[in-house]
């Protein structure tokens, strides 16, 4: 029998100190205490780097963080804990031009059941924190001017929230000065590159009787509510005069990017009208615009409204403007990179990356802005790739097993990499010149979250192909059982990604969603595959299931379940399969159209796209997966919902959904639920609260893991029990005992 949570926990520590050497099953509480290094920042002169650990507090049930320290050269040994406030967040710090201090955000004094932060200073070689901001309601977001003369930050409700500013040379004495008065709050805001004014967004009114309404608690929620666009502005930091830069009320201004000389500002605006504001809707109505600050002339750069433009930038030399959108402004092609001089005005833009078969994106320009860097998923990896601005030839900088990200400083001139692979998580490096980003051997370890990893005993992971039924080479991960011997069968779990634009990749596995290694500890097989439709693969992969969601990525799936069997891996009389979001859209339709799995656990999976069409938040994708809109053609949609062939499911089926998802909605699992409960088919369902597509509690989050598990052990294995509260309740310790504890 399968120990409870806290034994599995307790068992796995006591192997763990006796023997060093010994390593120990993944248990859930490994998933759920997985730490992570966040927020770094490497000092001016590149020689320390201030990062933000994300602990985990089980019995609070959130992460909580603090700021590190460590010395670039002497790497996770030299990591020094610089605040300690247990229960409380430290974030985003930030260093000043002297590279002694660092400024950040903390909770630490808000008031009781509030997370209102205030800026602290404090000095890096140690002393306390000195608190340098008062504001009443809390601090929204701060930063310094390029020449770091001056901190500017958002304080206010966050309806109201105004710029104020202080000299850094009196951060602990200094009264900080309110910069803007606006009857609007600020959003998107920052310094302009010669420190002398504050850029900002803010509405251009406000609705004081929609205010008003709702201050009376008469809370109805309009739908597609019309709301004042927005506009940029500038206010000088000595004279605190205003002035406006944009005011077409055609359009509300979003994104905002300027050039390092101070001569252009870069925006996106969304069309103004209220029906065309959904999560991919504003994004394809979005244009770009490009402002000559010293005219205030304005020039649109796009034109189209089926797709969405985005990474709008500058070269170092400010003479090249550059931006990313879909091969020929055609919704869901590969991405590509669009080039043109900057003062250039109306003239076209040269599209450049076309060579390469997946996505070109503008991510970060060498110092001379002959290339431009970019982090890109390739196959079952995500590689740094390195695109000539001159030729449009792309070249792959970095080879790692693993998942790569990589970012520019170009005040330090240092090259910050997060990295992780099948062994280790993720993790930052630092390399001094970018033309090393492909040798691992030059690459600076800075973080070590989590140590404790090196003693649990992991699947071997392996990327595996296959040929699916069409003769297409198809990709996924496979996650050997800890122990696995040549010619001994195993349980195998398919575990099936969302998007489905998305992949899976050779990254540490141990996250609530595919916790494969904690399966392998205990003897199952785990494939997740990159099916049709997957991204990192090229376009016409990505794009082959438009108009054809399920037949061909089911085909893939199902080749991979028995390329793994003719492998001998495999057991056929012992499969489960598992998804969340697209892989639970996978699940159902597999629910629905074989009985060779002995368990199912779909999580905010869909079944009846007819009425899935209005209930989600994202039309413009059902619309190029399905072959336009249902009320055009009804029975393509009916067709392609696993609801339509409900009558052939057989499988038993344990379902989750997150009470207000707005990408899956809740009735697709009450329909679900409703149909095998009335077919006799066995069911359990699950409602997280809450309001996001993925379960936000840490709690539940362990629920969704070991009610799928168990369902998996019942069916699968023919386990007598299934779930059990209990089993997760011991994971908070005996609340008595530790009460006894703190009175003595």
């Amino acid at each position: 029998m399968i120990r409870s949570l806290a034994v599995l926990l307790m068992c796995s520590m006591l192997v763990g100190y006796a023997d060093a050497q010994q390593k120990r099953a993944m248990t859930f509480m490994d998933v759920m205490n997985m730490r992570s290094a966040q927020g770094g920042a490497i000092s001016p002169d590149g020689q320390e780097f201030l990062y933000v650990l994300s602990v985990p507090d089980w019995k609070k049930a959130k992460p909580f963080t603090d700021i590190w320290l460590v010395d670039v050269e002497q790497g996770p040994k030299s990591s020094r804990q610089m605040t300690f406030t247990a229960d409380k967040n430290e974030t985003g710090p930030v260093w000043t031009k002297d590279g002694k201090r660092f400024l950040f955000l903390s909770s630490r004094e808000s008031p009781e059941g509030k997370t209102y932060n205030q800026i602290y200073l404090m000095r890096i070689d140690g002393g306390e924190a000195r608190k340098v901001t008062q504001a009443k309601e809390g601090i929204g977001s701060f930063a310094l001017s390029r020449d770091g003369r001056w901190l500017a930050y958002t304080a206010g409700k966050e309806e109201e929230r105004q710029l104020w500013i202080v000299s850094v040379d009196s951060l602990e004495s200094g009264k900080p000065a309110q910069v803007t008065k606006k009857k609007t709050p600020i959003s998107w805001w920052a310094f302009s590159p010669e420190s002398s004014s504050l850029l900002f967004t803010t509405p251009d009114s406000v609705d004081a009787a929609n205010k008003k309404r709702k201050d009376q608690k008469f809370d109805v929620r309009v739908r597609n509510e019309m709301t004042a666009p927005s506009h940029l502005w500038e206010v000088d930091i000595a004279t605190k005069q205003e002035k406006r830069l944009t005011g077409d009320d055609a359009y509300s201004v979003g994104s905002v990017t300027m050039s390092k000389d101070g001569k252009w500002i870069g925006f996106s605006g969304t069309v103004n009208d209220r029906f065309t504001r959904t999560i991919t809707e504003s994004g394809n109505h979005a244009d770009l615009y490009l402002l000559e600050r010293s005219t205030g002339s304005i020039e649109r750069l796009t034109n189209n409204t089926e797709i969405d433009e985005s990474s709008l930038s500058f070269s170092p030399d400010n003479a090249t403007i550059a931006f990313s959108a879909d091969e020929d402004f055609t919704y869901f092609r590969a991405q590509r990179v669009y080039v043109r001089k900057t003062a250039d005005r109306n003239a076209p833009f040269r599209k450049i990356g076309s060579g390469f078969d997946i996505d070109v994106s503008v991510g970060f320009w060498s110092d001379d802005g002959s290339t431009i860097y970019f982090n890109e998923g390739y196959k079952a990896t995500s590689q740094v790739f390195a695109l000539n601005v001159a030729t449009g030839v792309v070249r792959q900088a970095t080879n790692e097993r693993g998942v790569v990200y990589a970012s520019y400083n170009d005040e330090t001139k240092k090259i910050l990499i997060t990295s992780s692979s099948p062994t280790e998580p993720n993790e930052y490096y630092t390399v001094d010149r970018i033309d090393r980003i492909g040798r691992r051997g030059s690459w600076k370890r800075l973080t070590d979250a989590n140590p404790h990893v090196r003693d649990i005993a992991l699947g071997e992971t392996e990327a595996v192909q296959w040929t699916s039924t069409d003769g297409t080479v198809v990709e996924g991960i496979l996650v050997k059982p800890v122990g696995a011997q040549p010619g001994k069968r195993y349980p195998l779990i398919v575990q099936i990604h969302g998007g489905p634009a998305g992949a899976v990749t050779l990254s540490f596995n141990a996250g609530y969603g595919y916790y494969s290694h904690v399966f392998a500890g205990v003897g199952f097989a785990c494939l997740l595959p990159n099916y049709r439709g997957s991204s990192n693969y090229g376009e016409k992969f990505r794009m082959q299931i438009g108009g054809d969601y399920f037949r061909q990525g089911y085909e893939d799936i199902m080749a991979g379940v028995d390329h793994v069997i003719a492998q001998g891996v495999a057991d056929c009389a012992r499969l489960g399969v598992m998804g969340w979001s697209a892989g639970g859209h996978w699940s159902n339709w597999i629910l629905t159209h074989t009985d060779r799995f002995k368990a199912i656990s779909s999580g905010a999976g869909a079944v009846n796209w007819t009425s899935m069409y209005a209930q989600s938040d994202i039309q413009r994708n059902r619309e190029f997966y399905f072959g336009g809109k249902p009320y055009d053609n009804f029975e393509k949609f009916w067709d392609v919902s696993p609801l339509k062939y409900i009558r052939d499911a057989k499988t038993p089926t344990l379902i989750h959904v997150v009470d207000g998802d707005p990408r899956v909605p809740r009735p697709q699992s009450d329909e679900l639920h409703m149909a095998l409960r009335q077919l006799g088919i066995p069911t359990e369902y699950f409602v997280y609260p809450g309001s996001s597509h993925g379960i936000p509690d840490m709690r539940n989050q362990l629920v969704k893991m070991v009610s799928e598990f168990r369902w998996m052990e019942k069916w699968i294995l023919g386990r007598d029990r299934w779930f059990e509260w209990n089993e997760l309740i011991s994971t908070l310790g005996d609340e008595k005992e530790e009460k006894s504890s703190e009175k003595d």
